[in-house]
């Protein structure tokens, strides 16, 4: 049977008016995005926006040397490229998939005309925009004060939250990327919870096997984000 693809899967654009989404849905492009590709280059004018459906996108930052820290993650409840709308244009961040799947991108310029038009869509932005900096604000914080063991249950939920399944495809390697560790540490602390039962992790899939289990050992962080998140972006679809 054939998934059915809608670009109201994306939480943002469920949220819209059915008046309003109807002007930006023939303008809405379905793109598969694979993981590692990069949507956004640090300094560049972006052409376009993307609303996941399915997939996630890692924002990071990236040091002279080529390092990188994960500073936010995006799926189905966002959109990349708020630097668009909030005037700025470009950011010394980059974004890229971290989980593939599926996307609807929008041109720039037409974003920017439905947001100037002060309709229900640059509400949901803005809150949107709050909660996202709640969210890069907090993985600041938790890389500073928390253990790479909270750190990892953090990353796990964060990105749990925003895939239709418990499975993710990420190498050991890559997380330590995200998260800007040495991948010895995310072997260790992938370890422990592997054995705790908590997850299974074997040849790039990780399957969350007890998500209460990672909740009670995750550091406050996750919930700080959790409780802001549901608190701006409490909308329904419409009906």
């Amino acid at each position: 049977m054939a998934v059915q693809l809608d670009p109201r899967q994306n939480h943002l654009l469920a949220a819209l008016p059915m008046n309003e989404y109807q002007r930006l849905a023939p303008h809405l492009e379905r793109v598969e995005l694979v993981l590692g590709q990069s949507l956004v280059e640090s300094g560049k004018v972006m052409q376009h926006v993307y609303f996941p459906t399915d997939a996630i996108v890692s924002l990071l930052c990236v040091m002279q040397d080529g390092d990188s820290t994960e500073i936010a993650v995006v799926g189905a409840e966002g959109i990349v490229g708020i630097s668009l709308f909030m005037g700025g244009e470009t950011t010394p961040s980059r974004a890229v998939v971290q989980s593939a799947g599926g996307a609807y991108r929008l041109r720039g310029p037409l974003l920017k005309d439905e947001f100037d038009r002060a309709s229900t869509l640059q509400y949901l932005l803005l809150r949107y925009t709050q909660a996202l900096i709640t969210q890069m604000a907090q993985t600041a914080v938790c890389n500073r004060h928390h253990s790479l063991d909270q750190q990892l249950c953090r990353w796990l939920l964060l990105s749990l939250d925003r895939l239709p399944t418990n499975e993710l495809v990420m190498t050991q390697e890559l997380i330590a990327n995200m998260l800007g560790v040495r991948r010895e540490g995310v072997t260790e602390s992938a370890g422990k919870l592997q054995k705790a039962g908590l997850i299974s992790y074997h040849r790039g899939r990780i399957s969350i096997l007890d998500r209460p289990g990672l909740e009670s050992r995750v550091c406050e962080c996750y919930a700080v984000v959790k409780k802001e998140y549901d608190r701006l972006l409490s909308y329904r679809r419409p009906g």
